[in-house]
């Protein structure tokens, strides 16, 4: 008889085991079903408050209390509650818990056999935050929703969504130094949009007065996606800001050096000289703006960068050029050669046009002139329309031709077919 009872108690014990299992795996398959359905809370909530039970249930039992399933299975449960909750209170109880739960579940799976779970959960209030942090960003209040974004960032550190939101608000209310810690944990990432990142960080640093920085994230962008036109641009642009231009025009000519055929290299060192001018032209057009309301400027200044512009203007055409002997339907090439020969006739044109009224012996030879000048740019911008004709870059350009030789017709005609592309694209 002794043997028989202690038999019949060992059977309780497992029996009541099973039932303490049986509650989480209710509670597991109710919630499964949940997360199918939960685009309907009509079907779908009823299944949540059914897993919610179960597990509660679970929880009372000293067996299955400190289970690590048990905590894995109540924090995505709870998350999911604080999810629907209307009731702000309720949310924020039932948000608590679930954050309680991931802490516990992490501590005790030691064997980590719940992790899939536990990355649920944190999803699920990640997601949460998430929502509140786009309606803070709508509101435009970039702060509040930097700290959303933020938190489900640090709830779902692999989550890219958050890492880049989070980077976009940071940078709207100008905090920087957020700002570049997330697109530069982005650019280590999968992300599929990283070219743009590598640009977004480098403007960052530089607005963060880290040029140095700067440099070596866009060395590093032209390194990894070599064939990228505006990655390029943008070294070039950031080697002039910090004053080495000089550094990178021998870093490209040593590169030709070693590769004469490739035309990109001679594109590139065309667009650095051609940066070189742009940099100087808006320089002098602000001492010329500041000489003309009476702030000084000194003449031999203005005179100098004008040289210096010219000069890096023909510099740039003749590296165009190069990579056009290689490549003769090159079209950045043809794009560019035509814009900065066109350089020259822009500027007499625009002096031509404020000589005095009375100048007109002037102005008609300012004009001849200009017109000259125009036509060496005619055939690369006729050609650069004709290899893509969808391009509004190329179009401007012609326009711009038609309009400084007074052929009104010819420019109206273009700007029908920019308006036409333009409507294409909307």
């Amino acid at each position: 008889m002794k043997i028989k009872l202690l038999t019949a108690i060992f059977a309780f014990s497992v029996l009541g085991a099973f039932a303490q299992q049986r509650a989480i795996d209710d509670a597991k398959d109710n919630y499964s079903k949940y997360d199918v359905a939960k685009g309907n809370l009509v079907i779908g909530k009823p299944l949540l408050l059914n897993a919610k039970a179960s597990i509660d249930k679970a929880a009372t039992n000293s067996k299955t209390a400190n289970s690590p399933q048990l905590f894995a299975t109540k924090a995505m449960i709870y998350a999911s509650l604080a999810s629907i909750e209307t009731d702000a209170t309720a949310a924020a109880a039932d948000y608590d818990t679930a954050v309680d739960a991931i802490k516990k579940a992490k501590d005790v799976d030691t064997k980590n056999e719940n992790t899939t779970s536990i990355q649920h959960a944190a999803l699920e209030l990640a997601q949460i935050h998430l929502d509140k942090g786009v309606k803070a960003f709508q509101a435009k209040n970039y702060e509040a929703a930097y700290k959303e974004f933020d938190t489900g960032r640090q709830m779902a550190p692999e989550d890219t969504l958050l890492v880049l939101y989070s980077g976009i608000a940071a940078t709207n209310y100008k905090n920087y130094p957020a700002a570049i810690a997330n697109y530069a944990k982005l650019v280590t990432t999968n992300y599929s949009k990283k070219l743009d990142i590598y640009n977004d960080l480098t403007t960052l640093y530089l607005y963060n007065k880290d040029t140095t920085s700067a440099l070596k994230t866009i060395q590093e962008a032209t390194t990894k996606f070599p064939a990228s036109t505006d990655l390029r641009k943008r070294e070039i642009e950031v080697s002039l800001q910090a004053g080495l231009q000089g550094d990178l025009i021998n870093k490209i000519e040593a590169a030709i050096k070693g590769d004469p055929n490739n035309k990109a290299l001679y594109y590139y060192e065309g667009l650095t000289y051609s940066q070189i001018a742009e940099t100087a032209g808006n320089t002098l057009r602000k001492l010329a703006k500041n000489a003309k309301a009476g702030k000084g400027a000194p003449d031999p200044q203005i005179a100098k960068l004008q040289q210096v512009r010219a000069e890096n203007f023909s510099k740039a055409a003749e590296q165009y050029k190069k990579a056009i002997a290689i490549d003769a339907n090159y079209f950045d090439a043809y794009l560019n050669l035509g814009y900065v020969s066109m350089q020259p006739a822009i500027d007499t044109y625009n002096d031509a046009v404020q000589l005095p009224v009375n100048a007109t012996k002037a102005y008609d030879a300012a004009m001849a002139k200009a017109k000259s000048q125009f036509e060496v740019a005619k055939p690369f911008l006729l050609k650069a329309a004709e290899l893509k004709p969808e391009s509004t870059d190329a179009l401007t350009n012609l326009k711009s031709f038609y309009l400084g030789t007074r052929d009104d017709a010819n420019a109206n005609a273009t700007q029908k077919k920019i308006e036409a592309l333009s409507a294409q694209k909307n």
